[in-house]
């Protein structure tokens, strides 16, 4: 049982000013593996007063000393990895090689690039007889999900207190233990007091506190499109600046010239990547009818790879999904999908066999979808793939489009130039050209109802900075 009973508010440990707690599960166990308070608006108004207090020191820090600072973050993680990766796997269900690789392996790469990042950035220019030059931002409101629980608080906290803000975290209270080792090692590293500050609770509850507290100049969120609707509403009130990176209902494009084998092979992978619980999966392959009955028989033989399992096994590919709620969720569209009509190729609504304690949920993949069917429209966060067959090119890009979301897309041909052509066509923040390698240091975010504003590298870092111009 690992018991956190205390918030991190102004450079201590410290109680929660309600008594309520709330419980952390195994993903694959269904049992209760941790315990965290239950965070009041009077936590979050606590830690907002810390931040505020604290920037106008961290705000003059000069950057070379900041740099340091995320330096020493880093080494801390390093030294802890094997345990976070632990406790995220255990969370989410992600597999623990992957855990490691990714959910840890990712944010200590992102503190360690800020230094780099921060070399890039110009914070000062001469235009005419006007001086610009770029400042913090203030006290930032930081709110992330569960599904990649410390890589999410990473590509915004590093970036923030880069840029010389202050911080208010609010992680996911389903995955919220990796956020405390987190807090655990900036205290170690002697972080000035309020400059980073931790509190767990309800987003209905803390999350809604922060996002209308007057003395919050920035919101950085993470989560569904729905909950960032709420989010914009409520910071409309203070006409903060609020940065959103939502949901998505990605397409992979193959074109007929392309090698189906690997396209298809990266495209399972691209879908089930934790247990589909990915903002840019892949979950719609949008492929030529001519090549349908293929490309079914290569999804097949890629997916029987997935079988479901024990996430602490190194040998398991498939994880659970992160919560009974998720559970359900994408058993129901995985049942809609079969009474709109769409051919079930694999999987189903029930459990995987020999798997009846767990949130697991069967790989499942349709074929003859519709593009106007629940499943094709709908983010489904779950092992589910939609294969959606088209007639020409246009058509392709008409399906690939037609979605309120716009994050992320990929294109597969022979021919990259023609790749790279049918990719500029895609209303999508993020393209992955015959399955180029994700890219930490380059924007990411999206176009339409997938948000608003840009994560990672230069980018990211420059979200939070503020412009001012001192005409001389």
């Amino acid at each position: 049982m690992i018991d956190r009973n205390r918030i991190y508010v102004a450079g201590a440990w410290v109680p929660s000013t309600g008594s309520g707690t709330l419980d952390v599960v195994d993903a694959a166990t269904e049992e209760v593996m941790g315990r965290v308070p239950e965070g009041t608006p009077d936590d979050a108004n606590k830690a907002v007063a810390a931040a505020k207090a604290a920037f106008p020191e961290w705000s003059r820090t000069p950057v070379e000393e900041r740099a340091k600072y995320l330096q020493r973050i880093t080494e801390g993680l390093q030294a802890r990895m094997p345990e976070v990766a632990e406790v995220i796997a255990r969370e989410v269900g992600m597999p623990i090689n992957l855990s490691s690789l990714i959910q840890v392996g990712l944010p200590i790469m992102t503190f360690a690039s800020l230094p780099q990042v921060l070399d890039s950035i110009e914070f000062e220019e001469r235009i005419g007889n006007s001086l610009v030059v770029k400042e913090p931002v203030g006290v930032i409101g930081c709110i992330t999900p569960w599904n990649y629980p410390l890589h999410q608080v990473s590509l915004k906290v590093a970036p923030a207190l880069a840029a010389g803000n202050t911080v208010v975290l609010k992680p996911s209270e389903v995955a919220p233990l990796s956020a405390f080792i987190l807090a655990e090692v900036i205290d170690e590293v002697g972080l000035p007091a309020g400059t980073f500050n931790l509190v767990t609770g309800l987003g209905t509850v803390v999350g809604e506190a922060l996002v209308a507290h007057p003395d919050v100049d920035m919101i950085s969120f993470t989560g569904s499109t729905r909950a960032g609707r709420r989010v914009a509403e409520l910071a409309s009130a203070t006409v903060k600046r609020v940065s959103l990176e939502l949901g998505g209902k990605s397409p992979n494009v193959i074109l007929p010239d392309a090698d189906l084998p690997k396209a298809v092979r990266a495209g399972v992978s691209a879908a089930f990547l934790n247990s589909g619980q990915t903002c840019i999966a892949l979950s719609r392959m949008i492929v030529p009818r001519s090549r349908l009955a293929e490309v079914e028989q290569l999804v097949v033989q890629a997916t029987e790879e997935y079988a479901p399992g024990n996430p602490l096994e190194a040998t398991t590919r498939l994880g659970p999904v992160a919560s009974a709620e998720q559970r359900q969720r994408v058993r129901s569209f995985i049942e809609s999908g079969m009474q709109e009509g769409a051919k079930l190729l694999t999987g189903g609504p029930e459990a995987p066999e020999g798997l009846d304690r767990g949130y697991f949920v069967r790989p499942t993949v349709f074929s003859e979808v519709r593009n106007d069917m629940t499943i094709a429209q709908e983010e489904i966060f779950g092992p589910v793939l939609s294969i959606i067959p088209y007639d020409d090119e246009d058509e392709a890009v008409r399906i690939a489009n037609d979605t309120i979301y716009g994050l992320a897309a990929g294109v597969w041909s022979g021919d990259t130039d023609k790749a790279v052509e049918v990719a500029r066509r895609l209303r999508a923040g993020m393209v992955d050209v015959n399955g180029g390698n994700f890219n930490l240091l380059a924007p990411f975010g999206g176009y339409k109802q997938s948000g608003s504003g840009r994560e990672g590298g230069k980018y990211g870092l420059e979200e939070f900075l503020e412009v001012k111009s001192m005409q001389l």
